[in-house]
């Protein structure tokens, strides 16, 4: 059936007054600014609204722009690149946004952030119908309830895409996905459209730093905070700073940083940033299994966590004397070696030791989780001693980054479809290592199914998730550089005994 095109813009346009986005002083130039973009030049404007669900009006629009040879091919990149131009009709420029920010700001921060999350999410940059599709449960484990999502939202590769990229002209810009040239970018095959990415400048620590959401929002408010200079993440004493600084801008939020170094560290090592959010993720529930005192920071709280990683919490009023502390631990970090432990600062001259941090504000107090990391490899394992061993690949082979270490798995989107696969496969009693898509979980099933009397229908989906659950958390443990035994542990207290 052939689109109505004046009734889609008219839907669009009504989409636009509906948030916000838009004024009624907006309307004819906004019209006028779509018709551009679908190379038409008239518009006889019908008598209202017929359909207000932004999805299915932008796929109308999609389907035109393909019928009329607007887009070099239908796939799933040059349909993103085109539904992005199109909602920039809607989408007040930067100098606006950030003027509206400020203003609110100014009343009180959680009014600022609540409103820009929902701006995110109007103009189409976090798309609410994918982010919906994520699937996201809870399982309990003995450090408490950790957080499973398996992200639908974030784009698959597309094969035509990749192939065509690759005869593109190359460009460095802009630099990285995270870069502030970023913000009203059109994109291309191998770079996202950023036409509705607005970011709000913000000042941390004496440097221009920008803020924006995450358009997959892995959890609520799921914010990415950027050095306005595209310079190399480290983690030190200036890295804590900006954190701390954060906070008091935004002490609603939770903020932390990747480390430094590669197989511990994030995706984007050569962007500085950190990720936050208005979320209390599993790790912030965690209570001390022992607290100690470092000499001349008595006034500060410190202790270790029940918590997969090892992980050393230090509290306290004065940000400044828990910053100094947190840098005393880091430099000592860095260059501790306890081969009895089989940790060592460096090998052949490559270092080993950083920390991924984590702060936030709890009853009027400032709160640091210095998560331990070390990415030494070994034969046995050449991905990682302390990463996911390969026993867990087949769930997840991925680096353990700052979100996982906080408690909250970002699972493949592979495994929805392995997991109703091996669901079928299961009840109808089949071979699961003769079936070449699912064979890889084989010895996982076989290893649980003997826990549960019997396996139906009514029960396998919660079995399934429970056990995805289960992996996650010996994930993590594997990702300890101290493991949760007396020996371990004791090792653990030199460390802490030595600061």
């Amino acid at each position: 059936m052939a689109v109505n095109i004046d009734q889609t813009i008219k839907n669009l346009v009504g989409y636009g007054l509906n948030t916000g986005l838009i004024t009624d002083d907006d309307e004819v130039y906004t019209v006028n600014l779509i018709l551009d973009c679908l190379k038409r030049d008239s518009y006889e404007a019908p008598e209202g609204v017929t359909c207000t669900d932004l999805e299915e009006i932008l796929k109308e629009i999609l389907d035109y722009a393909w019928e009329n040879k607007l887009m070099d091919d239908n796939g799933p990149v040059s349909r993103d690149l085109f539904d992005t131009r199109v909602m920039n009709c809607l989408v007040p420029r930067p100098s606006e946004v950030r003027a509206k920010f400020r203003k609110l700001y100014a009343e009180d921060p959680g009014k600022a952030t609540d409103w820009f999350y929902k701006f995110s999410q109007d103009t189409d940059y976090i798309r609410r119908y994918r982010i919906k599709k994520d699937l996201k449960w809870k399982t309990d484990t003995e450090y408490g309830p950790l957080d499973i999502t398996i992200n639908l939202s974030k784009p698959e590769k597309d094969p035509k895409a990749i192939a065509a990229a690759k005869n593109a002209p190359q460009t460095a810009y802009p630099k990285c996905q995270l870069c502030a040239e970023n913000e009203g970018y059109a994109g291309r095959l191998n770079h996202p459209a950023r036409e509705n990415h607005r970011i709000i400048p913000i000042t941390i620590a004496n440097q221009e730093f920008y803020m924006q959401y995450s358009p997959y929002v892995y959890y609520n408010e799921h914010c990415i905070v950027f050095n306005k200079q595209h310079t190399p993440m480290k983690i030190d004493r200036s890295a804590f700073e900006k954190l701390f600084d954060f906070i008091r801008l935004f002490p609603h939020y939770t903020i932390g940083s990747n480390a430094d170094l590669p197989i511990v560290g994030g995706s984007i090592l050569s962007h500085d940033h950190f990720q936050g959010g208005h979320y209390e993720f599993p790790m912030a529930r965690a209570e001390y299994t022992r607290t100690f005192t470092v000499e001349g920071f008595e006034d500060i709280e410190a202790g270790v966590i029940k918590w997969p990683l090892s992980v050393i919490r230090l509290r306290g009023t004065d940000p400044e004397r828990v910053i100094t502390l947190s840098e005393r631990i880091l430099t000592k970090w860095r260059v501790y070696t306890d081969e009895s432990a089989y940790i060592f600062a460096e090998t052949d001259g490559e270092p080993h030791n950083t920390i991924t941090p984590i702060v936030r504000m709890r009853d009027g107090k400032y709160e640091i989780d210095l998560t331990l990391r070390n990415n030494i490899t070994t034969p046995e394992c050449p991905l990682g001693l302390y990463h996911p061993h390969n026993e867990l690949h087949h769930i997840k082979k991925e680096n353990i980054g700052l979100i996982e270490v906080m408690g909250l798995a970002v699972l493949p989107s592979r495994l929805r479809g392995e997991m109703d696969e091996l669901k079928k496969a299961i009840l109808d009693g089949k071979d699961i290592r003769s079936i070449d898509s699912i064979a890889k979980h084989a010895d996982w099933v076989d290893g649980f199914s003997k826990n549960y009397g019997e396996i139906t229908e009514a029960n396998i989906d919660e079995i399934l998730q429970n056990e995805i659950g289960k992996v996650f958390c010996r994930v993590l443990e594997d990702a300890g550089v101290y493991k949760q035994t007396p020996e371990s542990q004791e090792a653990l207290k030199r460390f802490t005994d030595s600061i």
